[in-house]
Parts: C-alpha cells; sequence; structure tokens
C-alpha cells in the first residue's frame, strides 16, 4: 500500500489525504548542492541530437538567457528512450507578451513547457524565468509562474474554495491572503455558486476554470497554461480571454499552447511553431504568417497535409 500523508487546512475543518505519487508535483527535486554540477546544463544529450542540433547562434547573439524576457529557453534536450520528444529549443518569450505555442500532436509542446516550469527535468539546456534560473534556484523561479498542465491532477476530494485556499498557502501566502484572493478569483471566473461544490463533482469547463484559479492565485508574472480552453464551452472561453487579457494589459506575460489556429491568431501577439522537438518559426504573429492564415501557414511549417477524397465506399453520389 502506498504511503500516505493527510494535510489539513486549519481555517476550513476539513481533511485529505493525498497519496504519495500525487505529491510530486508539489514538492519540487531538490536543488543540486553548492559546487555540484547544474545536471540541466551539464548533461550531454545523445550523440543523435547532438548530431542533429545546430546552434542557435544566428538567432540569439548570447548562449545565455536574456534577462529581460519573461521566459527564456536555451539548447533544451529531452529524450525519451530513443524518441528526441525535445531536440535544441532556443526560444525567447518577451515580458508582456501574449505567446502562443502551436504544433501538431506530438511536437514536443507540453514536453517543452514542463521542463520550462520545473515539473520535469531536462537532458540539458537552460531555462530562466525573468532572468532566475529554474534548475539552480527552482523555488525563487516557480514564484513566478503559474502553471496551467494540460491533464494535472488536483486534489478533487477539495470544495474548489477550497483547493483554490491550499494552492495559495502551498505557494507560502498566509491564509488570510489567501482566502481574500479565493473569493476575489471565484467572482472573476464566476464560481462562486461553486465555491463549496466538491471538485470532482465540477464540469470540465469548471475544472480548468478552478486550475486557473490555482495557477493565479500567488499572483506570478507569468501565466503558462498548456490547452487551457480544451472541454471549455464558448461562453467560458469568452471569460477566461477577457482575464488572461487584462493580465497581459497589467503587466503579465502569458503563454498559451493551443491547437487552434484561429484562437492563436485573434489572441496572441507572438507564436512559436514547433514540430518534430524543434523550433521552426517564432516571432510576432504577423512576421510568422507572412501575409497567410495562421492555420496555412503552419500546414507549410509541419508538413503532412494530404488531399484525399476517400475512398470508393464512402461515396453515395
Amino acid at each position: 500500500m502506498r504511503s500516505r500523508r493527510r494535510v489539513a487546512l486549519q481555517h476550513h475543518e476539513f481533511h485529505t489525504v493525498i497519496g504519495k505519487d500525487d505529491m510530486t508535483a508539489v514538492n519540487p527535486p531538490t536543488p543540486p548542492e553548492r559546487g555540484q554540477q547544474h545536471p540541466a546544463q551539464d548533461a550531454v544529450p545523445p550523440a543523435s541530437a547532438r548530431a542533429a542540433y545546430v546552434a542557435p547562434t544566428a538567432q540569439y547573439a548570447s548562449p545565455d538567457p536574456d534577462p529581460e524576457a519573461a521566459l527564456s529557453i536555451r539548447g533544451l534536450f529531452k529524450t525519451f528512450g530513443q524518441n528526441h520528444a525535445v531536440d535544441g529549443i532556443s526560444l525567447d518569450v518577451p515580458a508582456g507578451s501574449f505567446y502562443g505555442l502551436v504544433g501538431p500532436n506530438g511536437a514536443g509542446k507540453t514536453t517543452t513547457l514542463s521542463m520550462a516550469t520545473g515539473l520535469l527535468r531536462p537532458d540539458a539546456g537552460v531555462v530562466a524565468v525573468h532572468g532566475v534560473d529554474v534548475w539552480q534556484h527552482p523555488l525563487d523561479a516557480k514564484a513566478r509562474v503559474g502553471v496551467l498542465s494540460d491533464g494535472a491532477r488536483l486534489f478533487d476530494r477539495l470544495t474548489g474554495e477550497q483547493l483554490v485556499i491550499y494552492a495559495g498557502v502551498l505557494s507560502g501566502m498566509d491564509r488570510p491572503t489567501a482566502i481574500s484572493r479565493t473569493k476575489d478569483l471565484l467572482q472573476l471566473l464566476d464560481l462562486q455558486s461553486a465555491a463549496g461544490t466538491l471538485v470532482v463533482d465540477y464540469s470540465a469547463g469548471m475544472t480548468k476554470k478552478i486550475a486557473l484559479a490555482c495557477a493565479m492565485v500567488h499572483a506570478p508574472r507569468l501565466l503558462v497554461l498548456d490547452e487551457p480552453f480544451e472541454s471549455v464551452d464558448p461562453v467560458s472561453a469568452a471569460n477566461i480571454r477577457d482575464i488572461l487579457g487584462g493580465f497581459v494589459s497589467g503587466g503579465g506575460t502569458v503563454i498559451v499552447s493551443s491547437h487552434v489556429m484561429d484562437l492563436v491568431q485573434r489572441m496572441c501577439d507572438h507564436v512559436a511553431v514547433i514540430t518534430s522537438g524543434r523550433v521552426v518559426a517564432s516571432g510576432t504573429v504577423d512576421d510568422v504568417r507572412g501575409g497567410e492564415d495562421l492555420e496555412d501557414r503552419f500546414v507549410e511549417l509541419v508538413g503532412g497535409r494530404r488531399v484525399q477524397e476517400g475512398p470508393e465506399w464512402l461515396r453515395y453520389s
């Protein structure tokens, strides 16, 4: 039987049992001791990845992260067995931008975002959030980031209100501040009526919104959202877009991954296209699409489109 840990929030008289496996998302990896090698920087990528990788000196004047960028990535690698999920990605996300990350299924978007936010250790490379190295100073870096991971498990035996307060307390906030901010976020996301409902009973759209509240409660400077509009109804999606737009207008930065090109084209001011673990285009949306529709440009960049009429047995005339 897996070991278990009981967590209690004193302000609300409730208990929830969290399995050992669930705690990995809460407890960051132990940072290296002083004088030890930085595993993400000093690890040597696989030979096949090194052979295919071309250093991004043409685009980036320095191999070091840009301290002015909200998120700066240099030479990021990750392999799973023989699969090079992320193959030498370098990318700068300007502070104050609404940045879209797009790519086909299996392109490496989620893996890249997981490493960029400290949820997954890279094989090699450097990631900095507002100049703070994610792997040398993980707690400082993570305090600046709010993360909504696609498919991440929530402590769904808590009510929505309890969950957001818990996220605030885990981020180091005092309980009165966490409670006050939770009320504001529940109102902003139109979840007041569901505040006392267990998250396990939420719809898919409500679950996405409460996860967004958890990502925002500690007032991060950078929001990283993996497929935030998946399973969300059009009205809720429009409300979330307005909230994110207001966050950017207030000086924050948003990175959002999505498969919906029209949404990215209307919502984002910058975009990067990833395929096969590499960035094939990045810049402002206008620069990347080059006068074309973003979806058409995306298909050109990643390839794979096949025009077929289908087999004879699917034709009725």
